[in-house]
């Protein structure tokens, strides 16, 4: 078990637990360091910084996940030590979430002409106060025994490619960096090998403000992890990593602190936070 975990979800948007749940479950875990980063979402992070008072072991670092759009493949964005509350930054993830749930309202569509039958309002039950994702509606189409697991949802139906996906309103990959740099953040490209060309995007996002990529993810090989490792180095970027635990079934994903992070990843992003004097980085 990891001592590091710097990409985890919660409630507030499509975790399955509460911001003080995942908390109190990293401290369970023993974990030393967590990250709450929830997609186009920071209103978890108060109520987050609130429970970890109570484990004083357990060090919480506020940040943000921020969906991008290229023309193939998945490019996130991972924003750390970002000010959560900037005005400008929950202006822009307001207009993301908004874009989320149409989105949503489209798949539902899409998925009753495939002749899969769920309720909107079901969907927006499950999201609670959280901004609308796609596992809200697997976990719908779970309930109704559509699908025998939250992953078949996405390999069979809402995927990127998938027959029932829909686009949204998104940031270019460096509009997504500037915003975190605005939000006075430290931006790191999220699961890189989603990305077409990764290598090929590293240098534009450098130059905006990129300081890291998730080198430490979910189902990478150790080559994977070491090839991405050595990009970093290359790049003078700091490696990171985490699980992207959503507090789903053990069967469907990785738990928290489930992926090996170097304890050395967590330490660089904190000392780059201190160098800036950024001010969720200040105790």
């Amino acid at each position: 078990m990891s001592k590091v975990d710097l990409h985890v979800h919660s409630t507030a948007s499509d975790g399955r637990l509460s911001p003080e749940e995942v908390v109190r479950k990293a401290a369970e875990l023993g974990l030393a360091v967590i990250a709450l980063a929830d997609h186009d979402s920071v209103d978890g992070i108060i109520p987050a910084l609130r429970a970890a008072r109570e484990f004083p072991q357990l060090k919480l670092i506020p940040a943000v996940e921020v969906s991008t759009d290229v023309p193939s493949g998945e490019v996130h964005i991972l924003g750390y030590f970002i000010d959560y509350t900037s005005v400008e930054l929950a202006e822009a993830l307001a207009r993301f979430r908004n874009s989320r749930e149409r989105r949503a309202q489209g798949m539902v569509a899409k998925l009753a002409k495939l002749g899969i039958h769920i309720e909107w309002q079901r969907v927006k039950e499950l999201a609670g106060d959280g901004s609308i994702a796609r596992p809200h509606i697997a976990q719908a189409m779970l309930e109704k025994g559509y699908i025998s697991s939250i992953r078949e949802a996405f390999d069979k139906y809402i995927a990127r490619d998938g027959p029932a996906y829909v686009e949204r309103e998104k940031l270019t990959p460096v509009q997504a960096v500037e915003l975190i740099v605005q939000a006075e953040g430290l931006a790191v490209m999220a699961h890189p090998l989603t990305a077409p060309d990764p290598e090929a995007m590293i240098g534009e996002l450098k130059s905006a403000g990129l300081v890291g990529l998730e080198a430490y993810y979910d189902g990478y090989t150790a080559e994977e992890i070491n090839t991405l490792v050595g990009l970093a180095e290359r790049h003078g970027l700091i490696a990171t990593g985490g699980s992207d635990y959503h507090g789903l079934d053990e069967s469907d994903e990785t738990m928290m602190g489930g992926v090996e992070v170097p304890v050395a990843s967590a330490e660089k992003l904190m000392a780059l936070a201190g160098e800036r004097a950024l001010k969720s980085a200040i105790p």
